[in-house]
């Protein structure tokens, strides 16, 4: 699409980084659109693209070596700013003229600079003289910079760490200003599309809406669309979008596979059918998934049943629509960006767990896919704006194989009704204590192992759970988020006292350390 907030856009090159999607989050809430590419892409695809500036990201390779990544030529030649980040400082160096070696020293982690000289991407920033915190991440540093460069920041290991040709605008940054562990790093990509490219706040949610709903109706026309409702925030976000666009030329889907979260069917059905008025077809097959994963304990083994079952539950219901013409998905740039992905390995992996799979060819539908140039928290912005209600916009990220996935072993009504009562009783209490909103996800686990203990005068045998929470500033990074024990001891003195089946309850604070990167939100599900 080419609507006016995207009139003014940043092309990202990927160099394989496993934080360049937080480059283009820090554009996105400085209020510009900008897409992700592999540096690969096709050269006459980028000139088309039409970017008022480019960055370069951070990889995994070493200029040095042989067959190493490099920018295409048009990057420094299309007469716009380029700024270059780590590996595409490096490569920007070694293509423009520069040296790059194996550094002496190597910093990995939190690091200090020195500005030594004022540039462009410090105003109202940083000034020469001062001392900034960043976060390094590079074996390699430049032992001399391309010519029209000059230094204006320098660390312990790297004596060209922020480089400058301001006549070109053309910026390298040893750093990694996109990770929340440079204080400054997000004001100072602010700096570069805002000041050196010139760029203004196009990027609104509220925009958005207008532009998609045109494109919707473009792309439908008289057609009908279907959507398969989950309970989960992508989906309600699409279907609410798309009612607003069409109208009752769209119809929901919603297959209850009985293992959602307590009373989370029943909300589903409420919100769309009664506060929409949305077309909504409700197919309650508990019966058929729970008969199907009797006695599978392998995850991927019970992923993959849910995710086919899902398919022919919501083919059948389609079919007695007497047919469709589009197919309405929940699909989000992170999932565009991984299909495409330079570095190609876990993107597979991560799409298997989370997802629970997609529709045959069979059916012969056309995609429609509002979503897919936004990110997670701009859905939820986008739900606000259309009206949807908080308890579902804010709604921590949940499985598409729902509470299968959160019970190791074979699934039963009975450990999912267990693992109901406990996990509501838990976010009760987080919700009660004013945490939902800090907590990027949180649940419980019904755990495989049964023990013995003493409730009053009688002994139990029965389940233990864990309880997990983490925080995170954009769903890549992760981190335990640290309970009170008070909080603790009355969420697990619940549990025990009003849940039967469960005489233990442990805190799982296992997390991923700073700078280890994953899909956490994808991962801990």
């Amino acid at each position: 699409m080419t609507e006016h907030h995207h009139a003014e856009r940043i092309l990202i090159l990927d160099f394989g980084s496993q934080v360049t999607q937080l480059i283009a989050r820090r554009l996105r809430e400085a209020g510009v659109y900008c897409e992700i590419w592999p540096f690969d892409a096709d050269p006459a695809r980028m000139a088309a693209f039409g970017a008022r500036g480019f960055i370069l990201s951070g990889g995994p390779a070493s200029v040095s070596e042989a067959g190493s990544p490099r920018a295409p030529d048009l990057v420094f030649h299309a007469g716009v700013p380029v700024l270059g980040i780590c590996y595409g400082q490096m490569t920007m160096c070694a293509q423009l003229g520069g040296d790059v070696d194996s550094a002496h020293i190597r910093e990995f982690g939190r690091a200090t600079v020195q500005i030594t000289e004022n540039c462009g991407l410090f105003e109202g920033v940083w000034a020469a003289g001062s001392q900034e915190t960043v976060w390094m991440s590079h074996g390699d540093h430049i032992s001399a910079p391309p010519p029209g460069f000059r230094t204006v920041a320098v660390s312990e290991g790297a004596p060209y760490a922020v480089i400058a040709d301001d006549s070109r605008k053309f910026y390298g940054l040893m750093f990694h200003p996109e990770v929340m562990h440079t204080p400054h790093g997000a004001q100072l990509l602010g700096n570069f599309v805002h000041r050196v490219c010139g760029l203004a706040r196009r990027w609104t949610m509220a925009n958005f809406r207008d532009t998609a709903r045109a494109a919707i109706k473009s792309q439908v026309g008289a057609g009908r669309v279907i959507c398969g409702l989950s309970g989960g925030v992508d989906s309600a976000v699409a279907a609410a979008l798309i009612h607003e666009a069409i109208g009752e030329q769209l119809v929901c889907i919603f297959v209850d596979h009985g293992l959602l979260r307590a009373h989370e069917a029943d909300e589903v059905v409420s919100l769309f059918r009664d506060r929409f008025n949305i077309r909504l077809i409700h197919r309650d097959a508990s019966d058929l998934f729970f008969t199907a994963l009797a006695g599978i304990s392998d995850p991927e083994q019970k992923r993959k049943i849910i995710g086919g079952l899902f398919i022919d539950v919501f083919e059948q219901e389609a079919q007695k629509l007497g047919g469709a013409d589009f197919l309405a998905q929940g699909t989000l740039y992170p999932d565009v960006i991984e299909s495409v992905s330079v570095s190609g390995g876990p993107s597979a992996v991560i799409k298997s767990h989370h997802n629970v799979g997609g529709l045959p060819a069979r059916m012969r539908l056309k995609l429609v896919e509002p979503l897919r140039e936004l990110f997670k928290d701009e859905v939820r912005a986008l739900g606000r704006e259309l009206g949807l209600p908080e308890t579902l916009v804010g709604r921590h990220p949940f499985p598409g194989p729902g509470l299968a996935i959160r019970i190791p072993g074979p699934v039963d009504r009975e450990k999912v009704s267990i693992l109901q009562k406990a996990d509501a009783i838990y976010l009760h209490e987080i919700r009660a204590a004013g945490l939902y909103d800090q907590i990027w996800q949180a649940f419980v686990a019904l755990l495989p192992v049964r023990s013995v203990g003493v409730m009053g005068d009688g002994r139990t045998y029965d389940y233990a759970c864990a309880l997990r929470a983490v925080t995170s500033t954009d769903g890549m990074t992760a981190d335990v988020f640290p309970f009170e024990m008070t909080f603790l001891n009355r969420v697990a003195g619940r549990i025990v006292n009003e849940v039967r089946g469960i005489n233990r309850v442990t805190y799982d604070i296992t997390s991923k350390p700073p700078g280890t990167i994953e899909w956490e939100h994808k991962i801990l599900i």
